[in-house]
C-alpha cells in the first residue's frame, strides 16, 4: 500500500509540473532593428539622410557576421541570442570616392524576448584603401628580452594599384614637457604631434617606381632576418617585403635581398622600434615632410594605438582613430591583426583581434 502511495504521488507530482505553463522567453529571440544614417549637409543645418546598402558587422561573444542595410538605411534582425554586442558600418561616399562613412555602436546589450532599436551615425573619413593591417611587437616568448622580431603589416583594399613613392611610418611616442600627449594635435593647427620615429620609402608622393597592388599585403620588417637563430621562438622574416635602416646608425642591419625604409631623421642613431604592448603607429603619404612641426592629419593614411591596458587614456586624435586596440603582454609572441583584411572603422576597438602567433603576409 505504501508502495502505491508513493507511485500516486511521484505521478501528481509529475502531472503538476506538466501543467504549469513553459518560460516565456527563451534565448535566441532577440531582435535588433538599426537605423545607420549620415549627415550630408554642406551648412551648419544638419540634413540627416539613410545610409543606404551600408556593410554591418555585428560582433559579440559568439563571433562576427556581416550584413548589410536596406534602401531605407535599416537593418533588422532576430532570433540573436542574449549579450552585450558591437555594431561597426561602413559604407562608400556617394559623390567622393576618396571619403568612406564609418561609424560605430558599442556595448549594445540584446536581451531575448527584447527589440533593441539604436541609431548608428556615420562620419566621413579619408580613404585611400592603404591600411595597417598587423601588428607585431610584443616580442616572442623568451627570457633573454629579445624584442627586434617586429613587423607592420600593410594591406591594399582597393581595386587599384597605389604606389608607395614617398610614403612615411611612424612611431608616434613622443611628449611635449609633459603637458602634451602623443597623436593629438597639440596645437589644434591640424597637425598630429609626438613624432619620435620617421622612415620614408624611396622616391617622392607622385612617382610610380613601387607599386602596392589590389589585396596584397606587405611586410615591413624591422630586421628582415630569420630571428629563429636567435631565439627559437621567434619568427623568419629574411623574405619581408621591405626593411626599416636607419642609415644614421653606425651597424644597423641591412638585408642586402629585401629594398629599406629610410630614416628621415638625422638627430635619430637608434634602431627603429616600436613599444612592446603600448604605442601608436601611422602611415602618411608623404607630403608633409616637416615632421618636427607635426604631420598634417589629412595626408595619415592610417593610425592604430595600441596598448595592453585599454583602461589608461586614449591619446590618438579621434580623426585618426576613434578606439584603441587590446593588445597581448609582453613577450607572448602574439601579434594583433584587423579582424578582415583591411578592415577600417576608424574604431580600433572593434576592427582588430589578439592572434595567437603573427602572420607576416597574409591574413
Amino acid at each position: 500500500m505504501n508502495f502505491l502511495k508513493i507511485i500516486s504521488l511521484i505521478l501528481i507530482f509529475y502531472l503538476y509540473g506538466c501543467m504549469q505553463n513553459p518560460p516565456v522567453v527563451q534565448d535566441g529571440n532577440g531582435s535588433v532593428v538599426l537605423k545607420a544614417v549620415w549627415d550630408k549637409s554642406l551648412d551648419s543645418i544638419p540634413d540627416i539622410v539613410p545610409l543606404q546598402n551600408a556593410q554591418v558587422i555585428l560582433s559579440s561573444q559568439y563571433g562576427m557576421q556581416v550584413f548589410y542595410t536596406g534602401s531605407d538605411g535599416f537593418l533588422r534582425l532576430n532570433h540573436l541570442p542574449s549579450a552585450i554586442y558591437s555594431i561597426s558600418i561602413k559604407a562608400h561616399h556617394p559623390v567622393d570616392a576618396s571619403i568612406i562613412l564609418v561609424g560605430a555602436v558599442r556595448n549594445l546589450n540584446i536581451v531575448s524576448g527584447q527589440t533593441t532599436t539604436p541609431t548608428d551615425t556615420a562620419k566621413p573619413v579619408s580613404s585611400t584603401g592603404i591600411a595597417i593591417n598587423e601588428i607585431y611587437s610584443a616580442g616572442p616568448v623568451n627570457n633573454i628580452f629579445y624584442i627586434y622580431d617586429l613587423f607592420l603589416e600593410l594591406y591594399n583594399s582597393s581595386d587599384s594599384i597605389k604606389f608607395l613613392d614617398g610614403m612615411q611610418v611612424m612611431r608616434v611616442s613622443g611628449t611635449d614637457n609633459g603637458l602634451y600627449k602623443p597623436g593629438g594635435d597639440w596645437y589644434h593647427n591640424g597637425k598630429m604631434q609626438g613624432i619620435t620615429y620617421i622612415y620614408k620609402f624611396p622616391g617622392r608622393p607622385g612617382e610610380r617606381n613601387f607599386p602596392f597592388n589590389p589585396k596584397q599585403f606587405l611586410v615591413l620588417a624591422g630586421d628582415a632576418i630569420d630571428h629563429r637563430k636567435a631565439v627559437s621562438t621567434s619568427i623568419d622574416l629574411s623574405h619581408a617585403d621591405w626593411e626599416f635602416y636607419n642609415q644614421y646608425m653606425a651597424a644597423d642591419i641591412d638585408n642586402p635581398n629585401v629594398p629599406n625604409l629610410i630614416n628621415m631623421r638625422p638627430d635619430n642613431g637608434t634602431k627603429f622600434l616600436i613599444g612592446l604592448n603600448d604605442d601608436i603607429v601611422a602611415v602618411a603619404s608623404g607630403v608633409d615632410t616637416s615632421w618636427n612641426e607635426g604631420i598634417d592629419i589629412s595626408s595619415i593614411l592610417d593610425a592604430v594605438q595600441y596598448r595592453a591596458d585599454i583602461n589608461l587614456p586614449k591619446y590618438i586624435d579621434d580623426r585618426l582613430d576613434r578606439g584603441i586596440v587590446q593588445a597581448p603582454a609582453r613577450y607572448s609572441g602574439k601579434s594583433i591583426q584587423r579582424k578582415e583584411p583591411g578592415m577600417d572603422t576608424n574604431d580600433g576597438s572593434l576592427d582588430w583581434e589578439i592572434l595567437s602567433s603573427p602572420t607576416p603576409g597574409r591574413q
